[in-house]
């Protein structure tokens, strides 16, 4: 499997203000590229944390590349995933809609009774027993045909997937703007790294409306 961290960062690398509400921090011509980066995987992934906040469709807007998707025998739309340890998923969340499978990544504590509504809108894949465990779960994921996927936060889940080595590329748009706060999100959030730290290779820098966006291949780790 493939793994491509997508992110757009203010230019101190805050993903959202510190009450975790969007904020416009790219433009166009950035919302176009995401949109490629959406038709080209078979799988858009984010956390529970983005689902609550910001309550994402995470599909393909572009007509023509739908169309496009559909020309090369693939599905309309890339399927979504979810990672969710305690199921905390909405039912009514437009993530669980009928535009795209959508799979939902939780762990063997998530509540039964939370548990059980979730099954008629998403297939369930349990992996670890009090916290998703990634590497399992993207196992699994891979096993349902999904090679290429690209992630789309939040901080906590792109910090995870770095400590557990799946990261392939990362993506970052930066954008003209400062958010600030020591209780904002940032790209990676979680406990954070002390040694170890994954090593990135820069392999394009292109400039977007007034931002930059950076594009780095994961060495080591």
């Amino acid at each position: 499997m493939h793994v491509v961290v997508n992110a757009a960062m203010s230019a101190d690398g805050k993903l959202s203000s510190r009450r975790r509400e969007q904020i416009a921090i790219s433009g166009e011509a950035d919302f176009e590229r995401v949109d490629r980066l959406r038709a080209d995987s078979d799988a858009v992934v984010v956390g529970v944390g983005t689902v609550l906040a910001d309550d994402p469709h995470l599909t393909v807007k572009d007509e023509t590349l739908r169309d496009r998707r559909l020309e090369d025998g693939r599905s309309e739309q890339p399927a979504r995933v979810v990672v969710d340890s305690n199921a905390r998923t909405p039912t009514d969340a437009a993530v669980l809609d009928d535009a795209a499978t959508t799979y939902l990544c939780l762990s063997e504590s998530a509540p039964v009774d939370q548990r059980m509504p979730l099954a008629d809108r998403a297939e369930l894949v349990t992996a670890g027993a009090d916290r998703v465990d990634l590497l399992h779960a993207f196992a699994a994921l891979q096993e349902q045909g999904l090679e290429r996927v690209m992630v789309e936060g939040g901080g906590e889940l792109i910090f995870s997937l770095f400590e557990a080595g799946l990261v392939d590329e990362l993506r970052a748009f930066v954008g003209p703007t400062v958010i600030g706060g020591r209780d904002a999100p940032t790209l990676a959030d979680g406990e954070g790294f002390v040694e170890g730290f994954p090593a990135l290779s820069l392999d394009d820098v292109e400039r977007l409306d007034d931002g930059v966006l950076l594009c780095w291949s994961v060495t080591d780790g």
